[in-house]
């Protein structure tokens, strides 16, 4: 299996948390970039975070910068995204996906295109 696989979404009030994981089963990790990109019904798919999993190298959107983290555990090869304070326009269906040219630290930038290997999503519901 190439693809990701995400877990860890679920339904939370407003102004709670939760983490979602990403396991990367190609033998890349420590050479690629990990992100979360996440699309809400009838909105275009946006990236959230994103990580060079060989450096510190990591990327945020505008709209989760400083309530958003994202890291790694190399032993499990998995990518961890701890959503903090979380507001109803965080719905969406979260997808992590891979780049194995790991160019989000070579251009240093969070672009979808960037990124090859995309897992089936999760989904994150936030009610008020």
């Amino acid at each position: 299996q190439e693809q990701p696989v995400e877990s860890g979404g679920g339904s939370v009030q407003a102004g709670g948390s939760l983490r979602l994981s990403c396991k990367v089963s190609r033998n890349t990790f420590g050479y690629n970039c990990v992100g979360w990109f996440r699309q809400a019904p009838g909105k275009a798919r946006e990236g959230v975070a994103a990580t060079y999993t060989g450096g510190r190298s990591t990327f945020y959107g505008d709209s989760v910068a400083g309530r958003f983290t994202i890291s790694q555990d190399n032993a499990e090869r998995t990518v961890y995204l701890q959503m903090n304070k979380l507001k109803p326009e965080d719905t969406a269906m979260y997808y992590c996906a891979e780049d194995p040219s790991r160019r989000c630290a070579v251009y240093n930038r969070l672009e979808e295109r960037d990124f090859r290997y995309w897992g089936q999503g999760t989904q994150v519901t936030v009610s008020s």
